[in-house]
């Protein structure tokens, strides 16, 4: 199981810091992430989520990341689809690939937020097949020749997209995964799969299987778990850290998603089925909710690797840590990112397992 980290690019006011701090603290862990072994570091696009995310541009961020980090993949976790020209999606693709050297993966998704699809003049219902489409031009562009494309919302003729990639056959491909008929149609795709951090851990590992059942290609499965994690050598250190951190991010994470939820806008119908957790949710977060529903590992290494052990018995390939969630003192964040790739991550490796 591979070890990625996940970003939001999180300034909550308690850690009284500026923007800029937080933009510079994430670029500094990252950095300590390259030289310790994490294998990719994943950046969201949000808009319009004061405190809890700051990262409306990843792009401009992963370029200057991949002018300062040597091996660490660099991950675009997700681009929400509808809301750009697949032309634009694919031209940054590709100019990220070039300047990391072949080192950009690439998540798409159709977004979630209500807010973003309004401001930007999109209509959500629409976003499936949009997303459909979208995909298809990108991996088009990717072939190095002049794109035709003759679809519902996009068309294209003879268009030659610049600049190309340096990876091939193309920089791997990943998919958001929410609602349950999301799973089979990445596995569809043939695409890696992106899970969490929505839904409690026995639902996302159900979901899971049903990715893996409707597998047929003949290359390996990639599924990818995002959840919040604090790790420390002491592990009530860990768990006060943890409790305050935490509990602010998935706060936070539900302020936008519980709308809809609720509202069940066109073609988001099935996030119903998190009807009880959500009402779970409502009566309060707290440390002990969060792990008990598999949404967070926090304790001292041994601790972690135990809880760690159960994604990778499901078909977890990687897990996108969101250490210290966006909201812990980036020396403590520091900290735990050195605690994992000593203790932690060794126990995980194939001569280990």
């Amino acid at each position: 199981m591979h070890f990625d980290l996940f970003y939001e690019i999180s300034n909550p006011p308690f850690l009284e810091r500026t923007e800029a701090q937080a933009y510079e603290d994430a670029i500094t862990e990252i950095t300590l992430a390259d030289e310790l072994g994490f294998r990719c570091a994943w950046l969201v696009e949000h808009h319009f989520m004061r405190h809890y995310s700051h990262s409306s541009k990843p792009d401009l961020i992963l370029a200057a990341l991949s002018q300062r980090t040597n091996a660490i993949r660099l991950g675009l976790g997700v681009i929400p689809m509808p809301l750009h020209h697949p032309v634009h999606i694919a031209e940054r693709v590709a100019t990220l690939d070039i300047l990391s050297k072949g080192r950009i993966e690439v998540g798409i998704g159709r977004g979630f937020s209500p807010q973003e699809f309004q401001v930007f003049g999109k209509e959500m219902g629409a976003s499936r097949n949009t997303v459909d489409e979208s995909l298809e031009i990108l991996r088009l562009s990717f072939n190095k020749k002049p794109v035709t494309f003759k679809g519902e919302h996009f068309q294209l003729t003879q268009t030659d997209i610049l600049p190309q990639t340096v990876q091939t056959p193309h920089p791997p491909l990943w998919s958001a995964a929410v609602s349950p008929d999301s799973f089979p149609w990445v596995a569809k795709q043939k695409l890696g799969m992106l899970a969490g951090p929505f839904k409690p851990w026995l639902m996302t590992k159900h979901d899971i299987k049903h990715f893996l059942d409707a597998w047929e290609s003949p290359e390996k499965p990639r599924i990818g778990m995002t959840l919040g994690i604090v790790c420390l050598p002491d592990r009530n250190r860990a768990k006060q850290v943890a409790k305050q951190a935490l509990i602010w991010f998935y706060q936070e994470l539900y302020k936008t998603t519980l709308p809809v939820l609720e509202k069940l806008y066109p073609s988001y119908e099935h996030f119903h089925e998190l009807g009880r957790f959500r009402e779970i949710m409502k009566l309060g977060i707290n440390l002990t909710l969060l792990e008990t529903f598999g949404l967070a590992v926090v304790g001292n290494p041994d601790d972690c690797i135990k809880q760690l052990k159960k994604y990778q018995a499901a078909g977890v390939t990687n897990m996108l840590l969101a250490v210290g969630a966006g909201g812990t003192q980036t020396e403590i964040v520091q900290e735990s990112l050195r605690c994992i790739a000593e203790e932690v991550m060794p126990a995980f490796r194939s001569d280990a397992n």
